[in-house]
């Protein structure tokens, strides 16, 4: 057996309760993000989902320094997915005797949080963070946008 030092480390919350797919809308932002940049966007989001996704990400981060001791500069959302959970039902009574079925659906959310510093392979590290640093945040059209809108007039320009 190899004495092998485990990179990946995961938080699991289950039963919350909101749809999967208005967990799912979030989550598809953050995969593969690093750390800091993941607690930033989701500070930032507006939707309901963040609150119990940002709590889990901050649980994996503080699970991966105390069982690996690294650090939130080196780590990375490896992988993050939902599924569906057990669907509660109550009963709510309705007019004539009748009654109504509410159902509120649950999921069940991972993340998988991985330390690139203990990779095996350094040179793939170092060829993700250069490409990392030069695309973060940038986005080619939309100088020429703003200098065409304001410009020739643009939305705001019709009579």
């Amino acid at each position: 057996m190899l004495n092998k030092k485990e990179t990946k480390v995961y938080a699991l919350g289950q039963h919350i309760s909101m749809s999967a797919h208005k967990a799912r809308r979030v989550i598809d932002q953050i995969r593969g993000r690093s750390y800091e940049e993941t607690l930033m966007i989701l500070d930032l989001m507006p939707y309901r989902a963040c609150y119990p996704i940002f709590k889990l990400i901050y649980s994996a981060a503080a699970n991966a320094s105390y069982n690996m001791g690294s650090t939130e500069t080196n780590l990375i959302i490896s992988k993050a997915e939902v599924n569906e959970g057990t669907t509660t039902k109550k009963l709510k009574p309705r007019a004539r005797g009748r009654s109504y079925l509410i159902k509120k659906p649950t999921c069940h959310i991972t993340i998988v949080v991985k330390d690139i510093s203990l990779d095996e392979d350094e040179s793939i590290n170092r060829d993700y963070l250069t490409w990392l640093k030069k695309h973060r945040w940038k986005n080619k059209y939309t100088d020429m946008i703003y200098h065409d809108m304001y410009s020739n007039g643009g939305i705001w320009d019709k009579k």
